[in-house]
């Protein structure tokens, strides 16, 4: 491979060449969940049964929850014991938009929509 061509190009965590025009699409999500009380860990038992579809999609990069961090001292600013984050990264807004179209994303809607109280969607490009 050329020098040129090496910095035309990167690989993204799955060891795949992308071109530098796909890295530059890549779309960053962070969708912030609160249950309703008492249903986050309902919700997260159901979320990290479809994680496996999730990272066997064209695109995903990154895909997974996560909680407040214990021990961190008085700059932490919590979201609380009902709500869960998870935090995406997509290699464009195309495989974004198939993701959510996903039948096991619509299932996985269905199964927990009674569940959540709120949902919050940010949808990010690299600054």
């Amino acid at each position: 491979m050329t020098a040129a061509r090496n910095r035309a190009t990167s690989t993204n965590p799955r060891g795949t060449a992308r071109s530098k025009e796909s890295c530059d699409t890549m779309i960053h999500v962070v969708a912030i969940i609160t249950a309703k009380p008492g249903n986050r860990e309902k919700i997260l038992e159901a979320f990290r049964a479809n994680v496996p579809a999730v990272h066997a999609e064209d695109g995903c990069i990154e895909y997974g929850p996560a909680t407040d961090a214990d021990g961190v001292g008085s700059f932490q600013t919590k979201f609380g014991s009902d709500t869960f984050l998870v935090l995406e990264k997509w290699e464009s807004l195309d495989h974004l938009k198939a993701h959510a179209a996903s039948p096991h994303m619509a299932a996985y809607g269905a199964k927990t929509k009674d569940l959540i109280a709120s949902r919050v969607i940010h949808v990010l490009s690299p600054a």
